[in-house]
């Protein structure tokens, strides 16, 4: 069989393709990446050029294919506690807020996208359980979702490697995780103390469903979104907040920058934003 290749035409067919169906932008510095993930599903499904193969692509009535190309082209890169001053932000300053105009039977929503292979949802547990008393009398749900099914499965496994570990608290090791031959297995407890769900941000059809969280954490994903595609981001999380609720972005990250909808909130742990509505 003959190389597969990806021209300029190819790639900006597939760039204007991918970024309708995701809000994933992929520039020209990200060729050398998009053109190896893309020959390697080409070959994979049997086709022998990029033409025949997109055209699979984009009338496959069941849609599997351009899942299985996202979860090859999305990149999931974290560790357990990263960006830890957040989840002291929430202990200390957010949910004290929200508590205080919860009603004793109504639950606390925390949602999580991008899931990646479940770390942050997982370490943001950890910190509930660990150090905050509220736990104790309120009922908490944590959601965390993504677009990678592949990756999805991955966090339900919450089987991790030395490096995703490095920064867990000792303590939380000896009573969360066991070590074995195949790495750092998180107990059955904390696992479930997480629900997984796959979404497409960009997609109202599915994140309609999406709704009346106190909590949200988005963090390291609308850097790979342009401005278009932010926004949008940045309107869907407006209405799946509650009034009042709190959406924690990355650190290279600015609500400002994006959208006026939300408040900025200066907490002594964090910057966050806040959709209006706590009449303050």
């Amino acid at each position: 069989m003959a190389k597969i290749s990806i021209n300029e035409d190819d790639f900006q067919k597939f760039q204007e393709y991918f970024y309708r169906k995701t809000g994933i932008q992929f520039d020209t510095s990200k060729r050398y990446f998009v053109d190896k993930r893309l020959v390697e599903r080409i070959e994979a499904t049997g086709h022998d050029n990029f033409r025949s193969y997109f055209a699979m692509l984009r009338f496959q009535a069941s849609g599997m294919e351009l899942q299985l190309l996202v979860n090859s082209m999305t990149i999931n890169e974290t560790y357990f506690f990263r960006e830890e001053y957040q989840f002291h932000c929430l202990v200390n300053s957010i949910l004290p807020e929200i508590v205080a105009k919860k009603k004793d039977n109504d639950p606390i929503r925390i949602w999580v996208i991008p899931s990646s292979s479940g770390e942050e949802p997982y370490s943001i547990a950890m910190c509930l359980i660990e150090r905050w008393s509220g736990i104790n009398k309120w009922d908490v749900e944590i959601i965390s979702s993504d677009i990678d099914t592949k990756i999805l499965k991955q966090a339900e496994a919450g089987l991790y490697s030395e490096r995703s570990v490095k920064h867990v608290p000792k303590p939380y090791m000896n009573k969360y995780f066991r070590h074995s031959s195949r790495g750092y297995q998180l107990n059955d407890d904390m696992r479930s103390a997480v629900e997984f769900t796959r979404v497409n941000l960009m997609d109202v059809a599915e994140t309609r469903a999406y709704r009346n969280f106190d909590v949200i954490f988005c963090r390291n994903l609308l850097i790979y979104f342009d401005d278009i595609s932010r926004k949008q981001a940045v309107e869907t999380f407006y209405d799946a907040l509650c009034p009042g609720g709190f959406i924690c972005l990355g650190h290279s990250e600015s609500m400002s920058r994006i959208s006026s909808l939300y408040k900025i909130r200066k907490f002594p742990e964090a910057i966050v934003y806040q959709k209006p509505g706590d009449g303050k």
